[in-house]
């Protein structure tokens, strides 16, 4: 991604000329913009090669908007895997377009993309503020979820025949390149549909998003698991506690957590290689020195060192090797070896983090997501997300946003701090 010439414009449906019911609020103008770079450096750089300084759209509610809200049908979908805080997006979302905008009907495709096509007869649920009063209080989503693409076309069809006019897709990737295909449809087909996107991932690896709802809760009930482990390695001689977070690609919720604890001695994600004697050897190093240590894993890592089968899921997404298991049976069979007693507990707490309710933290991240989501389609944008960045709201167009994975820097300010943390080796290979 060339950030000098980085292209950051929405896409729109047309002109504002309707006046927003919205009272009391602080308007937003169309020409507010929020810099991509946050450095004096960056700003500097980029000046001094002749270049525009890239910035993103701000999101908030605008004085003009594109859609009559009396006239307006609106639809949200949920997919991927399950993730704290989804309820609480749908919910800002439902509550907003009712009662800060007086749209009378708002309708949830049940089981992600599924809902969009006929052939599995999924039937929409009405949303009203009734039907979701409590529903932040429970974890996963009320609408259901699945993985894989759907006929696009079916799926417009669904849209054009309901005669809805955004859509809001709460998902990842996969979810916004679908989002991205079901914009383009649209846009083949000349209607007048927009399609607003909530990046939903707890592993926080969306391009151009600062962070995504879910991660920050993630990361507090990642130190819960961590810091049994401590527990149970301080409990027995050379005791070894080992703790498999989520992380497909990107290691942020395990470098997070670690930080937050600072009881880990190693801490391996997928964008660090490491070697699995080296590794063997630096743990080994540490029960002589402290005769207990913590690791933790990301589920990404350490998957070259597996025999992978290639095989996919519905989402396309590569099956990994469970490294977790992989490193439990290689400490166990490498002090063996060495004529080393260990005690290792291992502890894997994936589906029931990602199952919890959000935190305080990501229920107000949440609510200002989805309030944002709605203002961005009243006014007709479409064929973006909303996101987060240097501290304010943003629209990022789709197409940029899933066009590189986001991931930890191994030479960035994070990932030296982790190893400032842990006391491991910078390298492991």
């Amino acid at each position: 991604m060339e950030i000098d010439n980085l292209d950051l414009s929405v896409s729109r449906l047309g002109e504002c000329k309707i006046s927003t019911p919205l009272t009391g609020v602080q308007f937003v103008d169309d020409e507010e913009r929020v810099l991509f770079h946050s450095s004096l450096k960056g700003v500097k750089e980029v000046l001094d090669k002749g270049g525009r300084l890239p910035s993103f759209e701000m999101a908030g509610p605008r004085r003009k908007i594109y859609f009559d809200p009396s006239k307006l049908k609106c639809g949200i979908v949920t997919c991927g895997g399950i993730c704290p805080g989804v309820n609480d997006v749908i919910r800002a979302i439902v509550l907003s377009l009712y009662h800060h905008y007086g749209v009378p009907n708002v309708c949830g495709f049940r089981y992600g993309f599924e809902g969009l096509s006929p052939k599995y007869s999924h039937y929409p649920m009405e949303l009203t503020p009734k039907e979701v009063v409590n529903i932040q209080q429970w974890g996963g989503t009320i609408l259901g979820t699945s993985r894989g693409p759907q006929d696009v076309s079916e799926m417009v069809d669904t849209l054009e025949r309901m005669d809805m006019r955004i859509l809001f897709a709460i998902g990842g990737d996969g979810t916004l390149r679908g989002a991205h295909a079901i914009h383009e449809e649209i846009r083949r087909r000349n209607l007048k549909i927009g399609v607003i996107g909530i990046p939903k991932t707890i592993d926080n690896d969306i391009s151009l998003v600062d962070k995504s709802f879910g991660f920050e809760t993630a990361v507090a009930e990642a130190r819960h698991a961590i810091h049994g482990a401590h527990v149970e390695s301080i409990g027995a001689r050379n005791g070894i506690g080992l703790v498999k977070l989520m992380g497909r690609e990107s290691g942020f919720i395990s470098a997070n957590a670690t930080l937050a604890t600072t009881q880990v001695n190693f801490c391996l994600v997928p964008e660090v290689p490491f070697g699995l004697d080296v590794f063997l050897g630096a743990l080994g190093a540490r029960l002589e020195r402290r005769h207990h240590s913590v690791v933790v894993v990301a589920e990404g890592a350490g998957q070259d060192l597996m025999k992978g089968t290639n095989m996919k899921d519905r989402s396309g997404n590569v099956r990994l090797g469970d490294i977790g298991l992989f490193l439990r049976d290689h400490i166990k069979t490498y002090f063996e070896h060495a004529g080393k007693t260990i005690t290792l507990k291992y502890i894997d707490p994936s589906y029931m983090i990602r199952s919890m309710a959000a935190n305080p933290h990501d229920s107000v991240f949440c609510l200002l997501l989805g309030h944002n989501a709605v203002h961005a389609g009243m006014a007709g944008r479409t064929n973006m997300l909303t996101g987060f960045w240097n501290g304010e709201y943003t629209h990022v167009p789709i197409q940029l946003a899933v066009s590189k994975r986001k991931q930890i820097d191994p030479h960035g300010r994070l990932w030296s701090s982790v190893v400032e943390s842990t006391g491991q080796p910078r390298q492991m290979l």
